[in-house]
This record gives structure tokens, sequence and C-alpha cells, in this order.
């Protein structure tokens, strides 16, 4: 999940110090990638070298197009890698990098302009960030054929959950109000259902968007406001009704229709990069968090996350599958193969039109469910540079 929060001033402080001590720029120019499989040019290819208070970079310019970033973290904190746009967008990004872990993250920028890059030890704060400047005639992305297709069909898809986010958090957020515990109870993994299925695209937008709607406990900072899901889930399953839950909720229904409101603006636009970027980060979102139970700690239903993660993942890949099949047949086949493998281990674990509490799953089963995630993670993490053309 992304984590990004307002940072106190000492705490602003140190993560400037931080990024003077550790930010490592190179001189040289980025390396470009060979023409991708449609003709066009490909843009600039940059190696990151993160570690706990450093952010190394082979290049600090790139020019307009798909640029790719090979992420690697020699640090031992588990760490995220970020490409911010104007107003603090997220352009592109690739979380839970465990140490000693390498990742690849391709990411269009269509315009010329000075964009941020953050590597973001332990997964909290600003990160320790550098300037990418990016030069070039501005160009256009999926605009037609299957490409446009792909980004039609994808923003219809968000159009679809959120549409139906409002009103399920609307019944979650009455039902506490009115202090029914139980419709609550109830409520609640069916809300969240529908954002987890989308979370990337909640996470490319500014203003601590994701962190208010989900932020967990543990990854609460010094004197940080905890709103969204969580904060309700422990009110509901552990502490009791507060004081200001009423208005934690409240918030929540605001925070949704934020998001609601970004999606449905006339300036949101989602590449077929993304889309495939986004596919990969469902699945980490269920590798870092969901397998371990550390999600939904207090309500244990995990197992419905997991399984929204994986249903927007499914349907990420299916947006761009026309490209895919054109470009790379076979692993779109292999893709269908481990989908059908996670999906028919979850099914075991139904529970009328639910899911068994992830606290009464088997530490062998929950095995069997990593070795899957993973096996899946690995093919899906192949198609976004099939879509980019790399």
């Amino acid at each position: 999940m992304n984590v990004v929060s307002p940072m106190t001033a000492k705490a602003a402080a140190a993560t400037a110090a931080a990024i003077l001590a550790g930010l490592s720029l190179a001189a040289c120019t980025a390396k470009e990638s060979t023409d991708s499989a449609d003709g066009a040019k490909s843009a600039t290819e940059v190696k990151v070298t993160a570690s706990d208070d450093a952010c190394e970079l082979s290049s600090t310019e790139g020019t307009t197009g798909a640029n790719t970033f090979l992420v690697t973290n020699n640090g031992n904190k588990v760490t995220e890698f970020y490409v911010y746009g104007e107003g603090e967008r997220v352009m592109g990004e690739v979380e839970n990098i465990s140490p000693g872990l390498n990742r690849k993250l391709i990411v269009q920028l269509s315009e010329p302009g000075t964009y941020q890059l953050a590597c973001k030890p332990g997964m909290v704060g600003d990160g320790i960030r550098s300037e990418f400047t990016v030069t070039g005639d501005a160009v256009e992305v999926d605009t037609e054929g299957k490409f446009k297709d792909a980004a039609d069909s994808y923003k219809r898809y968000i159009n679809s959950q959120v549409d139906a986010l409002i009103p399920a958090t609307q019944l979650f957020v009455d039902a506490i109000k009115r202090g029914d515990i139980e419709a609550a109870k109830a409520q609640f993994p069916i809300a969240r259902t529908y954002y987890e299925r989308i979370e990337p695209v909640a996470e490319s937008f500014p203003n601590d968007l994701d962190p208010r709607i989900d932020l967990r406990e543990a990854d609460l900072e010094e004197g940080q406001k905890w709103t969204g899901f969580h904060r309700l889930e422990k009110d509901l399953w552990v502490s009791g009704l507060q004081p200001d839950t009423n208005a934690i909720a409240d918030q929540l229904l605001a925070d949704v229709k934020e998001l609601d409101a970004g999606v449905k603006a006339p300036d949101f636009k989602i590449d077929s990069t993304q889309i495939a970027g986004g596919a990969q980060g469902l699945l980490d979102e269920v590798a870092a968090s969901k397998i371990t139970g550390e999600e939904d700690i207090f309500s244990h239903t995990d197992l419905w996350d997991f399984n929204a993660n994986v249903q927007g993942s499914q349907t990420a890949v299916a947006s761009v599958r026309p490209i895919l099949d054109e470009r790379d047949p076979d692993l779109g086949k292999r893709v269908d193969q481990r989908f059908a493998e996670v999906e028919a281990l979850l099914m075991r674990l139904r529970a009328g039109d639910g899911f068994v509490s992830y606290d009464k799953v088997t530490e062998p089963q929950r095995q069997e469910l990593s070795r899957a995630i993973d096996a899946l993670s690995k093919e899906v993490s192949q198609v976004q540079g099939v879509i980019a053309g790399q």
C-alpha cells in the first residue's frame, strides 16, 4: 500500500538530511533502448540502486516516451520506487521491493519537463528524491487501435468499480452511524472489494488519497492522523465505537467520492503500460501483506482483499490482452493458467458468499497460496515489457 503522509518539521528535516547524504547522481546520458515491436523508439533506461539511506541513479535525464527504471534494493529495508509528475501525480510506481531483489518499472512520460524520482526505504515518508529531466517532443500514447481500446476498456472498468464503491461505502457508514455493529462488520469486506480491485489507480492521485482511505495502523508515522477503512476496522472489531468514529466514517465516504471525481475528471488518463504495471502492483499487494494476514489484522477478512486484488489484476491483463496475444501469445496462455490455479485455491476457502476467516487458514494452506501467487506474479511481471514493446 502506498504510504505518503505530511511530515512534521522534525521529520522533514531528517528526510532532507537523508536526501543530501544519500543522493548520488551520475552525469552520464541515459541508455537508449532498442526499437519497440511496433516500430516506435523506446526512450530511456535508468539503473536505480536503492539502499536504506541512498538512491543512486545512472542518469537524471531521459526523453519522452517509454522510460525504463531497473531498480535494485541493496538495503536492509523493503523499499519502493516512484516517478512523480506535476502536482505529485504518481506516473508510475513499484512497491514492496525486498532486500536483494530487482524490479523493472516502465513509465510512459509523454510530456517534456521535470519529474521527481523517489526511493522510499521502509516504504514511508516522501523518500529520497531527485529531479529527472525529460526532453523531446510531446508524444501521444494509446490514441488508436488496440492501445486505445485497452485504455478505454480499463477506464470503463475503473468507473464501474467506483460507481459500486460509493453506495457500498454508504451502507457501511450508515451502519456505523446507527450503531449496528454486526451490519457494519458484514459490509466492511464488501465495500473494500471495489476499492481493492483498483487500488493502484487510487495510489496515483496526490494529496495522500490512498493513505486516507487504506492506511494500516502499523504504517502510521508520528503525528499522523489515522483515517479510513482500517481505523474503522479496529473500532468495530477491537476498540469499540469511539467519540470520533462517526466523523472518521464520514471522512471515508468523502474520500471515496474524491476518488470517484478524480477518475471521472476530463484530464484523467491511464495508458496500457500503466494498466499492465497495475496488474503487477495488485499481485505485489497480495504477496506483501494479504498472504501474511497483516492487512486486515483485526477482522481477518484478508481473503476478500486477496480475491479482489487477483480479480483486479486479471481484469487489467484482460484489457491489454489483444496486444499481448499479438506480441507474445504464449505468455498470455501461461498467465491464464496461473490465474486459474490461484482461483482454484481461493474457491476451496469460500464460505457462503464470502470467505473463511483468515485466522482459520492453516500455515500449509497459506504457503500453497503464496507459491501460487508467486508463480502468477512471475508471469504477469513480464506483461508490462511486452506491452511497452521492450
